[in-house]
């Protein structure tokens, strides 16, 4: 019973988060645990493990006497976040090419492939979002061989700039743009130029957090969303 408690606790987490990540549960929003329960057809006891597990995301937050609320990150935190990503994504990217074996820059290149294919299909509408070995800057942080970082990068960080970058992305021209630096990016990491892949994973978490920004800005004061 205990196990089947576990995985029950574990596919209702996958769910809750994927619904937080995609924004059908919206930033700062409160979170009704019975409700949750009912909907997800799972006991109190397994729902409060996976809402631990969230926790442990940053995804939500807990406030005594008022309950669990989705993150809901301010500008100056959201900034704080990509200036890390800036600087340790791009040493990731710097290890990676010295590191990364062909094999695993051949897979790299692939997944670029499939990715230049969901734009595609989706008109440049989005960009693919999954996560894990699907994700380009994911397999990037692994490649680097760094645990540090990995723990930093794929762990602590990862489900948080996840929601962002997804919710954020769907701008008219971005998921194109990601697309082509992540191809520079690439290039310089099968090429095994460290320096370079520095500079354009750099340049590249720079640019989004630009992007990132604009939104957010345009979402407070709408007439900055307005085109001329």
């Amino acid at each position: 019973m205990e196990v089947e408690a576990t995985t029950l606790a574990n596919k209702v987490c996958d769910r809750i988060v994927k619904d937080i990540i995609t924004g059908v549960i919206a930033q700062g929003q409160k979170l009704n645990e019975p409700e949750l329960a009912r909907i997800h057809g799972i006991s109190r006891g397994p729902l409060r493990e996976a809402m631990s597990r969230i926790e442990a995301m940053r995804l939500i937050t807990r406030v005594p006497n008022v309950g669990a609320r989705v993150v809901k990150l301010s500008y100056g935190e959201l900034l704080e976040i990509y200036q890390i990503r800036e600087s340790l994504e791009g040493l990731a990217a710097r290890l990676a090419a010295q590191t990364m074996s062909v094999q695993e820059k051949s897979e790299l290149r692939l997944l670029l492939t499939s990715h230049h294919k969901h734009i595609l299909d989706t008109q440049g509408r989005s960009y693919f979002q999954q996560e894990g070995d699907v994700d380009f800057h994911y397999r990037i942080v692994h490649g680097s061989k760094n645990q540090r970082l990995i723990d930093m990068l794929a762990g602590d960080l990862y489900q948080l700039v996840r929601m962002y970058r997804y919710q954020f992305s769907l701008s008219s021209n971005r998921p194109e743009q990601a697309l082509k630096e992540h191809d520079q990016i690439c290039s310089a990491i099968e090429e095994g130029d460290g320096e370079l892949a520095e500079w354009l994973m750099k340049r590249h978490i720079n640019n989004a957090r630009n992007n990132i920004m604009l939104r957010m800005q345009a979402q407070s004061d709408p007439q900055l969303g307005e085109t001329p």
